[in-house]
């Protein structure tokens, strides 16, 4: 009889535990999928939040009529900075303590630092690159392994549109402290030409033709006065050296118009293109 009882009361502590267990889970369950639900919302919100400041803050850029690269670069530190904010908060609501996380960081600092330092002079870099403006939004450079038209100049890298039009990511680091030609930066560039003639020709027949190709175009400027001048006499040509100045945005277009003037100008006038020669003279016997 009385191991009956025992059994019966076993068997019904079982039951209160399983019951208390299964009462644990389901509270569990609820709070965690609140918690879950919580961090969802805050995500959705979040990003919401963040598209709407970035488009406000894009927008007083604008009005305040800021140089296009330090829009871009502002842009991207806002929305990096916004992210994290929101990563913390994320991370709060899913129930781990933020002073704990900070704790961790902060411990792994030494490791993270070294890991993040190519970063940080990244940033750095860009910083400069805002400060002492050595090339714009715009501008067409020549940069360390690179050449393009600056498109982005962002926090950790300087983003350029290449003449074939591939995007090329150049990190801030290098952009700030190697070798940087801007060709835009001054409003107008000197275009130049070694044209070589036939050994014979008239030189001042030809400076007359180039004199004239010259004035029919317009885009070529009259001051500073065009260059031109009898540069060499090399081994197969009379070499002609021209200089002449030019607005920046028209160089490319002015330099290959030039040469297909010249060539088309020169066969009209019968001015003789130079080719390699070799000559040999044969001993007597």
């Amino acid at each position: 009889m009385m191991l009956t009882i025992l059994s019966t009361m076993s068997n019904v502590a079982s039951k209160v535990d399983i019951e208390v267990l299964v009462d644990k889970f389901v509270n569990w369950g609820l709070e965690t999928g609140k918690s879950i639900v919580g961090a969802i919302l805050i995500y959705v919100i979040g990003r919401f939040i963040i598209k709407q400041l970035s488009k406000f803050v894009a927008t007083i850029l604008v009005k305040r009529k800021l140089e296009i690269s330090v829009q871009t670069f502002l842009k991207s530190l806002l929305n990096i900075t916004l992210n994290i904010i929101l990563a913390f908060a994320i991370v709060a609501k899913l129930g781990v303590e933020t002073t704990s996380f900070a704790a961790i960081l902060a411990s792994a600092g030494v490791a993270i630092g070294m890991a993040l330092s190519g970063n940080l002079s990244n940033f750095a870099g860009g910083l400069i690159i805002l400060v002492f403006r050595p090339f714009k939004v715009g501008d067409f450079i020549d940069g360390p392994g690179a050449s393009g038209t600056v498109r982005e100049i962002q926090i950790f890298h300087t983003i350029l549109t290449t003449l074939d039009n591939r995007i090329i990511y150049v990190p801030n680091a290098s952009m700030s402290s190697n070798v940087v030609v801007n060709y835009s930066r001054q409003e107008t560039r000197r275009a130049e030409w070694n044209i070589g003639v036939e050994y014979g020709e008239d030189y001042e027949k030809v400076k007359s033709v180039i004199e004239r190709i010259i004035s029919e175009d317009k885009r070529i400027l009259k001051d500073p006065a065009p260059f031109i001048a009898l540069g060499s006499l090399s081994a197969s040509s009379v070499d002609i050296k021209v200089r002449v100045w030019t607005k920046s945005s028209d160089y490319w277009d002015v330099y290959f118009d030039f040469n297909k003037n010249v060539y088309d100008t020169f066969n009209k006038e019968g001015i003789g293109f130079p080719f390699p020669q070799l000559t040999v003279h044969q001993a007597k016997n």
